[in-house]
């Protein structure tokens, strides 16, 4: 976890000592990735605080990565889904140059609906990571049918209306960024419905 918490805040290393391609790269994704989805095993977290600080090294073909961790959201430790929602979170931050692909891998994944739940009904320090991650992923891919279908506008909108969330200056901004990308494309969306539904009728 150490030199993988090193590599995140240096390129060069990240370049040199993880090349995606690599076959000792892929040993260890593979190792980690194994520790991970192992059941009862005690070394999740580092697992998953090393895959979110090698986020950048991953391409946009590397989803094998993504679904474990979205897994993880439903995982039922609080310390785990945390652990997850902030992983996920470093590969839609804004510092990520694939954050729009990843953004829909996590939502190909199932990864909306286990937010949802996490924002409404997670302790209070998972409920912020998830509403980060979730408020990232609804800024990048706005117009989502299965963000609209999960409710997550709604769930954006009833997070705004919470003092700890507001407390937070950045938190608050990007939460109203998301909801205001949300707003316009589900609004348009509900205009193209509408009028599709008015050449139904007159034709």
């Amino acid at each position: 976890k150490e030199i993988t918490a090193v590599a995140e805040k240096d390129a060069e290393l990240r370049r040199s000592a993880f090349k995606p391609n690599s076959p000792a790269c892929k040993a260890i994704v593979d190792q980690v990735l194994k520790i991970i989805e192992k059941e009862d095993t005690k070394l999740p977290i580092p697992c998953i605080k090393a895959i979110g600080n090698l986020a950048r090294t991953f391409g946009a073909t590397d989803t094998r990565i993504i679904g474990p961790l979205v897994r993880l959201l439903d995982e039922g430790r609080p310390e785990v889904s945390r652990e997850a929602a902030i992983s996920l979170t470093k590969f839609v931050s804004t510092e990520n140059y694939l954050r729009f692909d990843h953004s829909k891998a996590i939502i190909s994944a199932g990864g909306a609906k286990h937010l949802v739940q996490l924002v409404y009904f997670g302790e209070q320090t998972v409920k912020i990571s998830a509403l980060v991650l979730l408020s990232y992923i609804a800024l990048y891919v706005p117009d989502s049918e299965e963000l609209a279908r999960a409710g997550v506008l709604g769930v954006l909108e009833w997070a705004s209306k919470q003092p700890n969330v507001t407390q937070d200056e950045n938190i608050e901004a990007l939460l109203q960024e998301s909801k205001g990308w949300l707003e316009l494309y589900q609004s348009r969306g509900s205009i193209q419905e509408d009028s599709k539904k008015n050449i139904n009728r007159n034709s």
